[in-house]
């Protein structure tokens, strides 16, 4: 079951009616031809100078349903937890 809602195309007349506010509009003039050929498309998210290291560890079965029970971003809040840790350990990473 498709759960899409169905979308309705505007009429010609609501079409030409958005067209010519965006086109009034001073805050967001419309790009230049110029501006145009010079668009790259973007992939993902830029490139990390230092990117996070993928980890297979194994810990208390206890331990990762407190964990994952903290709710979405659970994996963020562990390596927050790590690097506090390492923090009280020696003064700073």
């Amino acid at each position: 079951m498709n759960k899409r809602p169905k979308l309705t195309p505007p009429t010609p007349q609501e079409d030409a009616s958005i067209t010519a506010a965006a086109l009034s509009d001073p805050d967001n003039p419309p790009l230049t031809d110029q501006q145009l050929a010079q668009l790259r498309p973007m992939r993902g998210r830029p490139r990390l100078t230092r990117p996070k290291v993928a980890l297979t560890m194994r810990v208390d079965a206890e331990v990762m349903d407190a964990l994952k029970s903290s709710g979405p971003g659970w994996q963020t809040r562990v390596n927050s937890l790590l690097r506090d840790a390492l923090a009280l350990k020696s003064g700073g990473i």
